[in-house]
């Protein structure tokens, strides 16, 4: 199985944008906050599955962590409906998170 890539989330939101166009929100800056609300919303019901079933069930029963991990891809799926909506590459997020890395490994 090859690597999951940012680059290939913002091409996958892409084309689900250009899909539903006029059924969605559109990409860009005005819309950003409303993606950002529903990423939150999608976070929530990750914890909520984590808050029913506990770390062990879902390190343990299929199901549960099944739906642990779809629910974790809608968090990824709207986080990369927002990168698009502000212009943000793959490469000008890697080269933040890489800065923040280094700042941590110092910072404690």
């Amino acid at each position: 199985m090859s690597s999951f890539s940012i680059d290939e989330v913002l091409e996958m939101q892409k084309t689900l944008q250009e899909r539903y166009k006029g059924r969605w929100e559109p990409i860009g800056p005005e819309t950003g906050k409303n993606k950002l609300l529903w990423m939150v919303g999608e976070v929530g019901e990750v914890t909520e599955i984590i808050k029913k079933n506990g770390h062990e069930r879902i390190m343990s029963d299929a199901a549960v962590r099944a739906h642990f991990v779809e629910e974790m891809a809608d968090v990824l799926m709207y986080y990369g409906d927002v990168m698009n909506c502000f212009s943000i590459t793959a490469d000008e997020l890697g080269e933040a998170y890489r800065a923040k890395y280094r700042r941590n490994l110092e910072r404690w």
